[in-house]
């Protein structure tokens, strides 16, 4: 696979017709949900953000990449036998959350240990049983996956005086082990540098003259502080107009996000060029609303997904149907890791630490993948647990 290639020629250009200190001010903040900026300002021309964009570019560059080698954890304790591990998902319909489920799986077969699954159902009180039912089963470890661990703080804290590890994937901010609320450790990607990779291919892909529009679910921590920093990253970009951010829960999103796409393309028209959202799935949901209005499968607008790169995502990707890019996760690697997480655990060793690098798929460098799935993890897991 070519990892170097440019995700998309900088097709679309765009000018600024005028750009007061009160423009700057409204770019800098933004507009809140349903909001649309009425300006009327034009977006065509050169670059808005020279520096920026060349920053931006550069950066593009190295995240598309395809070729890079494995930079994970190369040793460990062999595999501790006949582990049972509870996963408890956020919600099965939330493609990244089932991916990383999948990965677990599989991992668990390789080391020989019992995986359940539990749904949450993506509802407090459901997320809340689940949990309940996950520690009432006493098993040897428990995966939080993808919900604040603070919102079924009464069963993290049983599980905790019961001395079950609890590993995290997109249940913090942050990569890593936590101390309130208690987890062995914590997997994703950087949220930062999630954030900052999907602003700066808008920046790159426009030429630094864009209208863009965010989409998130505020209900989840983590979605909203990534959210909150692809907006700031944006901002740095003079160019780059923050048109509208639509908060719309993950388990909305089958029944709201046609509505609310449908809105918008009503109210910003052609001003809207981009939207970037903190999951891939908002565009399954968006595409027949943009059909609908008669727009190209091609953009504009076009969308990148600030994760998780489910199958989905690169479907429509690699078929030019209203998805541009994503920034997935390594969801089935993720999964191992997890898995590995939990033997450190068992084992009395402290978690590896490691942190996957962020990439940038497009229908240039994904070859027709369904999945972003960097090469050597299963190998070096493998060794390490003696299989």
């Amino acid at each position: 696979m070519q990892g170097n290639r440019k995700a998309t020629p900088g097709v679309f250009k765009v000018r600024l017709a005028s750009f007061t200190l009160l423009a700057t001010a409204t770019l800098l903040t933004g507009c809140e949900r349903g909001s649309a900026d009425g300006s009327g300002e034009s977006t065509t021309g050169t670059s808005g953000c020279p520096a920026v964009h060349a920053q931006a570019e550069a950066a593009v560059r190295q995240a598309e990449q395809t070729d890079v080698p494995w930079n994970g954890p190369i040793s460990g304790p062999r595999k501790v036998p006949g582990k049972t591990v509870v996963y408890v998902a956020e919600t099965m319909t939330n493609p990244g959350v089932a991916g990383v489920a999948n990965g677990v799986r599989e991992a668990a077969r390789v080391i020989g240990w019992h995986v359940r699954v539990i749904d949450g159902g993506g509802t407090p009180a459901g997320i809340e049983a689940a949990m309940s039912e996950a520690v009432t089963l006493k098993p040897s470890g428990i995966v939080i996956g993808g919900f604040d661990p603070n919102s079924t703080s009464r069963q993290v804290s049983r599980a905790n005086a019961e001395h079950i590890p609890l590993v995290g994937w997109h249940a913090l901010a942050a990569p890593g082990p936590s101390r309130r609320p208690e987890l062995f450790t914590n997997v994703t990607t950087q949220v930062k540098d999630v954030a900052r990779v999907s602003a700066q291919w808008i920046i790159s892909h426009s030429d630094g003259r864009a209208g863009v529009v965010l989409i998130t679910d505020a209900s989840i921590p983590f979605a909203k502080n990534k959210s909150d920093l692809i907006r700031k990253d944006l901002a740095t970009c003079a160019g780059v107009k923050l048109l509208a951010t639509e908060n719309i829960p993950i388990p909305d999103a089958s029944s709201r996000t046609r509505r609310e796409i449908s809105s918008l393309l009503s109210r910003l028209q052609g001003r809207w060029t981009h939207s970037v959202a903190i999951n891939d799935l908002y565009f399954a949901d968006a595409a027949p609303a943009f059909r609908a209005a008669g727009k190209k499968g091609s953009g504009p607008p076009f969308n990148i997904g600030a994760g998780d790169g489910d199958p989905s995502a690169f479907q429509r990707i690699n078929s030019g149907q209203y998805q541009a890019a994503t920034v997935p996760e390594p969801l089935s690697q993720q999964g191992w890791q997890i898995v590995d997480e939990f033997n450190r655990a068992f084992s009395g060793r402290p978690p590896s630490g490691y942190t996957a690098p962020v990439h940038i798929a497009t229908a240039d460098n994904s070859a027709g993948a369904t999945t972003w799935d960097p090469p050597g993890y299963q190998e070096t897991y493998r060794k390490i647990w003696g299989e």
